[in-house]
């Protein structure tokens, strides 16, 4: 009597898929197992038996078997384990619950708790305190800055301001203005070396002071262009000086609406007169402690991190050189910063974040939830 084997199961994958296996298998970041098993697939796919394919793997025949099976069931999710595979964790109650809620509390030395220093204070391993910090978001290295407006008027002055960027009036220019003050013109008491192959640029820890400039700057909301002027103080006459090189520069049948801060200098009596005789002159002041809201803070964050604290310089002339060095490369290609968030929901953010520090003023025990 003869017994007729059982045909095996066809492992049938599309070009798509094939590529997708190849990727599993060479990518760094793929597990062994996924590697593995992105291996047994592509072996039966070119042709190979499922003996030869065990052999060159160095694997058993059950084991292909096992996964031709779970692919021709279920494709690329017949590969992944089944949940709840491994070894349960096991971690004290109490310990982990220590270890959360002493989290966001100075660690003896006064300063804020390391993973190490919680895994020896609680009993727990350093990789199990850092997964139970991770899984819910605890960070206690790290720190952000902020600051909330006290303006009475912060509203008012916000939708004045992102009125401007969502809806840009006609036959106008939009201008985000700001001085960057006390730029300063630093060498560096050695020549470091530069980047290569191996190793990061170096710059040395001291350097010479060879003074500051302050760098005027009018991003145009629409096309991303950058006007600037230097001078060697911020005073209204330089503020002044800057408000008629713009003048000069914008078409004359345009309306021009600058965006600024509420600095003295853009509020002096004399540039106030000389506004009065400008009519198409439009100023629309950010809330105090909103320079965010100024999205010329953006292009002078970008030149300061490219230009000023990166170079090395023996004169401020040589400093002002490479700052309208980089702001004509920058014109040839502007990059437009543009307002995409959603304003009321920038405003509601900016309300809980009053909500959540005056019930920390005001209940400082119970503490609040970020």
């Amino acid at each position: 009597m003869l017994v007729r084997m059982p045909t095996p199961t066809p492992v049938i994958v599309n070009e798509e898929q094939e590529s997708e296996l190849r990727r599993i298998r060479d990518a760094a970041t793929s597990t062994q197992r996924e590697a593995f098993r992105a291996r047994i697939i592509l072996g039966l796919t070119s042709g190979k038996s499922a003996k030869q394919v065990a052999e060159e793997l160095k694997t058993s025949m059950p084991s292909v078997s096992k996964w031709r099976l779970r692919w021709s069931r279920e494709g690329f999710a017949g590969l992944q384990d089944a949940p709840g595979r491994g070894r349960k964790v096991r971690i004290s109650a109490k310990a982990s619950g220590k270890a959360l809620a002493m989290a966001p509390t100075h660690a003896p030395h006064g300063g804020p708790w390391s993973v190490r220093e919680m895994a020896s204070h609680t009993g727990l391993s350093k990789s199990t305190v850092q997964r139970l910090w991770a899984a819910h978001g605890i960070q206690p290295h790290r720190v952000r800055g902020f600051k909330l407006s006290t303006d009475l008027e912060f509203e008012e002055k916000y939708w004045d301001v992102v009125g401007l960027y969502l809806h840009p009036p006609q036959n106008a220019v939009v201008l985000c203005c700001d001085e960057k003050s006390q730029c300063q013109a630093l060498e560096r008491s050695q020549t470091g070396l530069p980047l290569g192959q191996g190793h990061i640029r170096t710059r040395t820890h001291d350097y010479y002071r060879h003074g500051t400039v302050t760098l005027f700057a009018a991003l145009d909301y629409l096309t991303g262009k950058v006007l600037a002027h230097t001078a060697n103080r911020h005073r209204h006459n330089e503020w002044l000086a800057f408000l008629k090189k713009i003048d000069s520069s914008v078409a004359a049948e345009k309306e021009i609406h600058i965006i600024c801060d509420n600095y003295s200098t853009h509020k002096h009596p004399r540039v106030k007169a000389w506004l009065s005789r400008n009519k198409r002159f439009h100023l629309h002041f950010t809330p105090t402690s909103a320079s965010w809201l100024n999205l010329v803070e953006r292009f002078f964050g970008e030149i300061t991190r490219k230009v000023i604290r990166l170079g090395s310089f023996r004169s401020v002339p040589e400093l002002v050189a490479d700052i309208f060095r980089f702001l004509d490369r920058h014109n040839l290609k502007p990059t437009r910063y543009e307002w995409t968030a959603n304003p009321q929901a920038v405003l509601d953010k900016i309300n809980r974040a009053w909500e959540a520090l005056l019930q920390e003023i005001y209940n400082p025990i119970s503490g609040t939830s970020h």
